[in-house]
């Protein structure tokens, strides 16, 4: 098959998932859909609109405008799915997407909250990545709560822990795998070269699960209310994440004990049910990230002998 087939078989399953995509979420598709989303001829869509019927015998219910779907509609090309319609709703009114990527007719009158976003450096970021791929540190300058300061990060991977974005990165002045806040580093310098290894960073290589239950003091029917809300199954939630992320959803959560302590079971909802299994796992990782690094460094002192 020709890069042109392969090409025109991939745009004409798009212009079939929307005619899924209009069918499962507004009950209706016409042949404009397909014309003002893609740019085609109404000919074309005429065309589009029969294959799809030959394809999928039973699906399409002709109406005196367009067609519906038929009580026996079964999406083929389209996986539907809510998270993904409300995470482009939020996309498009957050500015992140244009409301033209959106397939509705008339997008549902729809508000979101808004959010205090950090400020990334697009500069900033373009060299992490580039540190990334090439293995090089970065000296960079740094804003913690305690001041600024210098330091020479090695930059290995990029983490979102909810809130905010971080670059996991080895840190040449501590000899240690740290977490820096994107929106912390307002300066960039010069490259070095540095010997690390980023397989020895075993809290961002290690998988943890995390159990989830509803409150232990909330009464019965919350209880029931917070396993729908997240879609419990037999009163659990199991979260499998990088060890060096669950300390930052630990806290987001109020899933530690002191935050335990201090706000109600209404307002806390879940609790950690593993925790002391989740805790050892945490600190195990950070145990073996201190010998690989041990080790490397022994290993690099023998051979400069």
């Amino acid at each position: 098959m020709s890069e042109t087939d392969d090409r025109r078989t991939w745009t004409q399953q798009r212009r079939f998932e929307l005619v899924e995509w209009k069918m499962f979420w507004e009950n209706r598709v016409i042949r404009s859909d397909l014309e003002s989303t893609f740019g085609i001829s109404t000919p074309q869509a005429s065309v589009d609109l029969r294959n799809y019927r030959e394809i999928a015998p039973g699906n399409l219910k002709p109406t005196a405008r367009g067609y519906k779907p038929s009580a026996v509609f079964k999406p083929r090309f389209l996986i539907p799915s809510a998270d993904r319609l409300l995470l482009q709703l939020r996309a498009a009114l957050s500015g992140v997407i244009p409301k033209s990527d959106l397939w509705f007719r008339e997008v549902p009158p729809v508000e979101v909250a808004p959010d205090i976003a950090r400020s990334v450096s697009t500069e900033c970021l373009r060299k992490l990545l580039m540190a990334m791929r090439e293995r090089v540190a970065l000296d960079i300058r740094y804003h913690a709560l305690t001041g600024a300061r210098r330091r020479a990060i090695a930059p290995h991977a990029l983490a979102f822990d909810g809130h905010r974005w971080h670059v996991r990165a080895w840190c040449c002045d501590k000899e240690d795998f740290r977490d820096f806040v994107l929106s912390r580093i307002d300066e960039i310098g010069d490259t070095k070269p540095v010997q690390f290894d980023p397989d020895h960073d075993i809290e961002w290589a290690t998988k943890i699960m995390l159990r989830l239950r509803p409150h232990r003091g909330l009464s019965p029917q919350q209880s029931k209310t917070i396993q729908l809300d997240y879609g419990m199954v037999d009163g659990h939630l199991d979260l499998e994440m990088r060890a060096s992320l669950a300390f930052y959803f630990i806290r987001r959560m109020n899933l530690d004990l002191s935050a335990s302590k201090e706000l109600s079971p209404g307002r806390l909802q879940l609790e950690l049910e593993n925790s002391e299994t989740v805790m050892e796992q945490l600190q195990e990782a950070k145990e073996r990230t201190k010998e690989l690094v041990r080790n490397a460094r022994e290993d690099n002192s023998l051979d400069g002998q």
